[in-house]
């Protein structure tokens, strides 16, 4: 029998909880499904008015030619790359060291698709133009990922996005977006989706994460690109009969949360500055550039679990489930925020720094 976690357990039993937009239940699939009239046909095998009207309205939003529903970001990406290093002849890619591709996916893309990463920049920092620049490697396409989820959501300056694009093209590299949370970042750049997504020749995102979905995510590029992602898509098995429930969801909480963006990413800045108050805790960074942050305590995670236990338990507010441990004196998990935020009571949440405060300083 597996032994209980007992930070997720008084996670579980806290009435308000931080971070998301609420409890992965299957009373989403029925809220969006509320409306949706019953006598719509499904789509089948990638096609039909269902997918076909919101593959239309994600490429108008993205400003793109074209865009294709897939059931995961992790095919939809490694097609992309493959499509890409075919068209150039060349099986290379560069991306940063922490890119999800090299450390989340049992080196699908090396495995499935014989493509050699080229790993840029160090792993604390975003990829800069100088990184691109001093490849030595002839590479078919660079990955950026916006924000750069594993270093605390980091972005670079939306200049240095446009000096890299402007690079890529007079080279002749495609530049593809990893935007599985493209939306988070809008507020902070101040640039439309499109604008964005202008400087590069592909992108993904997703449909769950910061949107709020089931499962899926949207490859978007030109007509000749997204119809070679369409084969790929059967090749790999995502040519599902029918996505019609992931497709449905997708589009209900797009429109529920793609305006809040804003909303969240003020909610974050607050929360990061609660938190840097407190003794002993730090975010980075410092202050988000998104909805996401990671959260930095400066002790062991054996210390620091029964102080967020017992805070739990006193105001029965959750910041988190987890613990990820850095070091044998630190450890850290990460913020993404939602619409639970604007939920709690503020008292409560006062109380709660109150408390991190005091505790973390009695531990130091």
């Amino acid at each position: 029998m597996n032994k209980k976690d007992p930070l997720l357990e008084a996670f579980i039993q806290t009435k308000y909880q931080v971070a998301g937009h609420g409890k992965r239940q299957i009373q989403l699939l029925k809220d969006a499904f509320q409306e949706v009239d019953g006598e719509l046909g499904s789509d089948i095998y990638g096609r039909g008015k269902v997918i076909e009207d919101f593959q239309d309205k994600m490429a108008a939003y993205l400003g793109k030619e074209s865009a294709v529903f897939f059931p995961s970001g992790t095919m939809a990406q490694q097609i992309a790359l493959r499509i890409w290093c075919d068209k150039k002849g060349i099986k290379k890619v560069a991306y940063h060291p922490l890119c999800h591709l090299e450390i989340h996916e049992e080196d699908g893309l090396k495995e499935l698709h014989h493509i050699e990463p080229v790993l840029l920049a160090d792993e604390s920092r975003v990829i800069e133009l100088q990184d691109v620049i001093s490849m030595e490697e002839e590479i078919a396409c660079l990955l950026l990922e916006l924000p750069q989820r594993e270093i605390g959501g980091q972005l670079p300056e939306y200049e240095t996005l446009e000096q890299i694009s402007s690079y890529c093209r007079e080279k002749g590299i495609k530049l593809h977006l990893d935007g599985a949370r493209l939306l988070e970042i809008v507020p902070y750049y101040q640039k439309t989706a499109a604008e964005i997504c202008s400087l590069f020749d592909s992108v993904y995102v997703s449909v769950y994460k910061g949107i709020g979905g089931i499962a899926g995510a949207i490859l978007a590029g030109d007509r000749d690109f997204t119809e070679q992602s369409k084969v790929w898509k059967r090749r790999h098995g995502g040519d599902l009969i029918s996505l019609y429930p992931y497709i449905i969801s997708a589009n209900y909480y797009f429109d529920q949360h793609s305006h809040k963006m804003g909303q969240y990413y003020e909610n974050a800045k607050e929360l990061a500055e609660l938190f840097n108050s407190c003794e002993g805790v730090s975010t980075k960074p410092l202050q988000p550039v998104s909805n996401m942050f990671h959260v930095h305590f400066h002790a062991s995670r054996e210390k620091i679990e029964p102080i967020l236990i017992e805070i739990y338990e006193e105001t029965s507010i959750g910041l988190t489930s987890y613990l990820r441990e850095s070091s044998d004196v630190d450890c850290s998990y990460e913020v993404s925020i939602g619409d639970q935020y604007a939920a709690l009571p503020i008292e409560k949440v006062k109380r709660v720094f109150k408390l991190l405060d005091e505790k973390m300083g009695n531990q130091l």
